[in-house]
């Protein structure tokens, strides 16, 4: 049997691992019994851990939220997730989180054993992030609207188009995305009746969301509908081009900021300029053949020819 600080710490771990735990099962879990396990359930409670209980066959003890953050157990795995992740927030494209995101770390790095610390420093040493920076998002609106998906909450929003007319809108989230450049949401509008794609930053959010909703059936990949849906907007010059390759290849060569990559070869892609299009295409390695726009087939051609004299 495990001592009481001991089984309490794995007690805690276990309600933080699935939504509801039954009464005997996690006795048995702890070697205790159901009576050990109410106990340590109250004591858990006396230090501010929000631990409900449902009665009935189905019942059991569900850890929720508090009013106040108490201290959570994180495994190796999911410290240094953590602390990677809160590293390239700090350089990320979601304002006013940079600061927090660095006093956290702080934070977390304090308290990490040196093997971990040495496992955090080795992936940031070897990473060098080259994601274009897009339009920042406030972190608030991101929270908001990650939390509208996970409970499946209408959100309600006054949205600027890329005309920047507004309008106002209502709509059943399903997804955040990011590109590498622009956050999205991809998310049922129920005024349109149809999958629309939105970006974050032009987004305001209304509040209270409105009522909860049955989720629908998704329109396939959510980053790859957004890639598609968006690609005009996304890039000042969109392109298709036909890879001749075999899809293997393509996939292992191709990042999934790239565009969309068709069964038939066909790459749906883009750029800020023609000369940098051109310039990513003649670094896959791979044979080309560039469906439109006419100017960048010109552009290509006279590439070839400065090329050749060259």
């Amino acid at each position: 049997m495990l001592e009481t600080s001991a089984r309490l710490l794995r007690l805690l771990a276990l309600l933080q691992s699935r939504p509801l735990w039954p009464g005997p099962e996690l006795a048995a879990r702890l070697g205790v019994s159901t009576r050990t396990v109410r106990a340590d359930v109250e004591r858990l409670r006396a230090l501010g851990y929000q631990i409900g209980a449902v009665s009935g066959p189905a019942g059991g003890y569900r850890l929720g939220a508090g009013a106040a953050l108490p201290p959570l157990l994180l495994d190796d795995e999911e410290a240094v997730a953590v602390a990677v992740s809160l590293h390239a927030a700090a350089a990320g494209t979601v304002s006013g989180i940079e600061e927090t995101s660095l006093r956290a770390l702080a934070k977390l790095e304090q308290m990490l054993p040196g093997r971990l610390r040495r496992r955090i420093e080795a992936v940031r040493s070897a990473t060098v992030s080259v994601a274009g920076r897009g339009p920042t998002v406030d972190a608030a609106t991101l929270s908001a609207m990650a939390a509208a998906v996970r409970d499946r909450e209408t959100l309600r929003f006054d949205y600027l188009d890329h005309d920047g007319a507004a309008s106002t809108r209502a709509a059943e989230p399903y997804r955040l995305v990011y590109t590498g450049r622009r956050w999205y949401l991809l998310a049922w509008d129920t005024g349109r009746g149809d999958w629309r794609t939105f970006r974050a930053d032009r987004i305001r959010l209304r509040t209270p969301n409105g009522p909860r909703f049955t989720p629908r059936e998704p329109p396939g990949d959510a980053a790859a509908h957004v890639l598609r849906g968006v690609g005009s907007a996304a890039w000042r010059h969109p392109a298709r081009v036909r890879l001749h390759a075999p899809l293997e290849r393509l996939a292992e060569i191709l990042p999934p900021t790239t565009g969309v990559l068709h069964d038939d070869g066909v790459l749906e892609t883009g750029g800020d300029s023609l000369h940098n299009l051109a310039a990513f295409l003649g670094t896959l390695g791979v044979p080309f053949t560039v469906l439109d726009p006419p100017e960048l087939r010109a552009l290509l051609h006279e590439l070839a020819a400065r090329y050749a004299q060259a």
